[in-house]
C-alpha cells in the first residue's frame, strides 16, 4: 500500500509544479525575447576606472560582443566607489580596509523615453592591509575587479527580470 502511495504523491506534485507558472528565464535561447532584449541594451561609457570595469562586465553579460543590433534600450549607470580604513592597530596604522562599490542605474526605452528600471546595486569587500604596499594595492585592485563583476551581475539580473515581464 505504501509503495503505491509514493508514485501517486509524486505525480500530484509534478502536476502542481507544472501549474505554478514557473517558466525558464531564457526560453528560446539566443533567439528568445529576453536574449534579444539584452542584446539591444546600449551601455554608454561610465566615468572612472570602476566605470570602465563595470561597463565591460555589463557588455559581456548582455551579449554585446560583436553585436550589430540597433539599441532599443539605454542603461545609464552612476557609480560610487569608496575605500575606507578600518581596524586600527597600535601606532594608529590601518590593518583592514573596506572597498564599497554602489551603482545607481536606469534602463530607458529609447523609443518611448520611458524608464523601465530605476534601481541600485552594490557590494563590498574587505581587504587586509599588509606591510607590502604593492600587495595592498594589488588587493585593492583585485577587490575592485571582483566588485565590478558582482555589481554588473546584479544589474543584468534585474534588467533581465524587467525585460521578461510583460509591458
Amino acid at each position: 500500500m505504501r509503495a503505491l502511495a509514493l508514485p501517486v504523491v509524486l505525480g500530484a506534485l509534478l502536476v502542481a509544479l507544472g501549474g505554478c507558472g514557473l517558466q525558464p528565464m531564457y526560453a528560446g535561447g539566443g533567439n528568445g525575447a529576453v536574449a534579444q532584449g539584452l542584446a539591444a541594451v546600449d551601455v554608454p561609457p561610465i566615468e572612472g576606472k570602476a566605470g570602465w570595469l563595470v561597463r565591460n562586465a555589463l557588455q559581456e553579460r548582455l551579449g554585446q560582443s560583436g553585436s550589430n543590433a540597433a539599441p532599443r534600450y539605454r542603461l545609464d549607470v552612476l557609480l560610487d566607489d569608496q575605500l575606507e580604513g578600518l581596524g586600527l592597530l597600535t601606532g594608529e596604522t590601518i590593518g583592514r580596509e573596506r572597498r564599497t562599490l554602489r551603482a545607481r542605474y536606469q534602463l530607458v526605452d529609447l523609443t518611448t523615453g520611458r524608464i523601465i528600471v530605476d534601481a541600485s546595486a552594490g557590494s563590498d569587500a574587505g581587504i587586509d592591509v599588509v606591510s607590502s604596499e604593492f600587495a595592498t594595492i594589488a588587493a585593492e585592485q583585485t577587490a575592485l575587479e571582483n566588485l565590478s563583476r558582482e555589481v554588473a551581475d546584479r544589474i543584468v539580473t534585474r534588467v533581465t527580470v524587467a525585460l521578461r515581464e510583460p509591458a
